[in-house]
């Protein structure tokens, strides 16, 4: 089924328009990724809207929209209204989630329609994949396992933690990568223990745990995946903490399948780590949707009661940290099916010394 069709189908109750405001369910709806632009999609018309910078190749590659350009004679607006009076549009649903308060204002001084918040309902068909999808994911985390595989080969200690990242980058896009998932996170030392820490001057030291979290865009679509290793050596403890949030990323991949909600997933990764006597140092949830972002719905976290859909593609990242002395996350992407899930992340996860 065509993406544009799946929006179509929203058409038959509250609204008979839907406003596409994101890059996000712009490049969903059009299965291809235009930078800037607006798009109206109708029973009667589906029209995509963008400047002289991108119309030619708007024009090139967009299927199933009639593509208008704006500028000085029409801008955004105009070419709004003419589609609702062409098309017979009365109510517009449009995506609050990615609009900021002075566009809205905007668009309900200018837009000759009502506007209904809608983003929950156009965002949702993004939580399964399609095979054309996930292929192209596949490839995402590929080019993400060769950077790593080649990364790990320049580590070593004396350098910054600025300068593997940028090695890490380049290994990204060396091999295939369209472009970056997130900006990565790399970390060493006492700064594992920082979950979503920033790359800084510190140079990297024997002994240090190194927390590389990182991923590739291919065509649009993200991958995205942790390892820590260790420099030189490793501590008995370092080397306990590890093993734990590697059982509890192993028993949690296991126990992973659609139907299941995404509460009980990260419940089963959460009571190893606190068996273990770390519980009060995993704060974060155990995995989350990616795709087109880098954080969709649904997710498995303590809050999601619902049972997970085949074809949603989640991380797998449970994580311990101890404040001012290390961390240690493992993380990897899966894709759910009826009778469990396949783990595409190919890089090892045994304790890598280097």
């Amino acid at each position: 089924m065509k993406n544009l069709d799946k929006y179509l189908s929203l058409l038959d109750g509250e609204v008979d328009g839907l406003l596409l405001t994101s890059r996000y369910s712009r490049h969903y709806g059009a299965e291809f990724d235009i930078a800037e632009g607006v798009a109206v999609v109708a029973k009667k018309g589906c029209r995509y809207f963008t400047d002289s910078r991108y119309i030619e190749s708007a024009q090139n590659n967009l299927r199933g929209f009639e593509v208008q350009e704006v500028g000085a004679g029409r801008n955004y607006s105009q070419r709004i209204n003419e589609a609702i009076a062409d098309f017979g549009i009365t109510t517009l649903g449009y995506e609050e989630a990615y609009i900021t308060a002075a566009e809205l204002a905007q668009y309900e001084k200018n837009v000759k329609a009502k506007l209904l918040p809608f983003h929950e309902k156009i965002s949702a068909f993004r939580g399964v994949k399609e095979d054309w999808e996930i292929a192209l994911m596949r490839r995402a985390q590929a080019i993400t396992d060769k950077a790593f595989s080649e990364v790990i080969t320049r580590l070593k200690s004396g350098m910054t933690e600025l300068e593997l990242q940028a090695e890490l980058i380049y290994c990204m896009y060396k091999n295939g990568a369209t472009g970056l998932a997130f900006d990565p996170i790399v970390v060493s030392g006492p700064n594992t223990s920082l979950p979503h820490g920033v790359a800084g001057e510190r140079v990297i030291r024997e002994g240090d745990f190194v927390t590389m979290d990182f991923g590739a865009s291919y065509q649009g679509y993200c991958s995205d995946m942790t390892r820590t290793v260790a420099v030189g050596f490793a501590t008995e403890e370092m080397q306990k903490v590890y093993q734990v949030v590697l059982e509890a990323q192993t028993k949690a991949i296991a126990a992973t399948r659609a139907g299941v909600p995404g509460k009980d997933i990260d419940g089963v990764a959460r009571k190893v780590i606190e068996d273990a006597g770390y519980g009060e140092y995993f704060g974060h949830s155990y995995g989350h949707s990616l795709g087109l972002e880098i954080h969709e719905n649904p997710s498995m976290n303590l809050r999601n009661t619902e049972p997970l859909p085949a074809g949603a593609v989640c991380s797998a990242e449970p994580g311990i940290y101890l404040p001012g002395r290390f961390g240690v996350r493992i993380e990897d992407v899966t894709i759910l099916r009826e009778d469990g899930c396949e783990d595409i992340t190919a890089s090892p996860k045994k304790l890598m010394i280097v």
